[in-house]
């Protein structure tokens, strides 16, 4: 199949040469720090194609992208923990996607932008929750980033801000984290699919768009240990916040996408 044979039918060369830098940029993020890849990816990508398209391209590259990350996660996490917070996600998987599918492309565009700020502040803060740890309390964290996922793939923050405030050590805590993500994606895997989220057009799509995003997590991985994380750090919050002002429905006029 040519590369041209990829491209959906409604989706001009430029959009798609454009997706792919974002990707790259934003899986090279993700590489590097461990977050932040949806955060920059779908703010700009939903400004390019409608968040049907890009919420589901995301899910697959980076589904594929860290998969192999998923067996070591399972011999350091605490299982019994997580899943109870991966009990949460089942439900808010699918309340996300359920509005993923009803709303109109713009408002969806919209409600990924106010996820994006609110988040981007949760992550600049540093808050950490350090108080006991509820089973309800756990459940809820769960649903709310299940919810950011199905809905905008930006369910990262909730989980990192509560999981690396707890006394565990952070070899467990991480691999709680990539555990959940690894079942949440799941459930979404599930769900997009029964909601006809994923379609052929963004499966050939993930085929060019795939590489360039494993190409970017392994850029960002070699360059860990080489660069200040601290100045990384801030680079990734920068380029998230720049994200969302030019995916701003708002400038689809001023920037020609309207």
């Amino acid at each position: 199949m040519s590369l041209s044979g990829l491209i959906p039918a409604d989706l001009t060369l430029f959009a798609t040469m454009a997706l792919a830098i974002v990707a790259f940029i934003a899986a090279t993020a993700r590489g590097f720090s461990g977050f932040g890849a949806a955060l920059i990816f779908m703010p700009l990508a939903s400004s390019f194609a409608a968040p049907r398209l890009v919420a589901p391209l995301l899910l697959v590259i980076d589904f594929v992208a860290m998969a192999p990350t998923v067996p070591n996660a399972w011999r350091n996490a605490d299982r019994k923990a997580t899943a109870v917070i991966v009990a949460g996600a089942l439900v808010g998987v699918p309340l996300g996607t359920y509005f993923l599918t009803r709303l109109d492309p713009v408002t969806v565009r919209w409600i990924i932008t106010g996820f994006v700020i609110a988040l981007l502040a949760l992550l600049i803060s540093g808050w950490r929750y350090r108080g006991r740890e509820y089973t309800a309390l756990s459940v809820a964290v769960g649903a709310v980033s299940g919810f950011c996922s199905g809905v905008a793939q930006t369910g990262g923050p909730p989980i990192v801000g509560y999981w690396l405030g707890r006394p565990v050590p952070s070899k467990m805590a991480r691999a709680n984290i990539v555990l959940f993500f690894g079942a949440s994606d799941c459930f979404a895997m599930v769900s997009y699919a029964a909601s006809s989220l994923i379609t052929w057009d963004s499966l050939k799509l993930s085929l060019l768009i795939g590489p360039v995003y494993a190409v970017g997590v392994a850029c960002g991985a070699s360059l860990f240990g080489r660069a200040s994380e601290r100045v990384f750090r801030i680079i990734c919050y920068a380029l998230i916040a720049i994200a969302v002002i030019f995916g701003l429905p708002a400038l689809d006029g001023v920037l020609g996408r309207g």
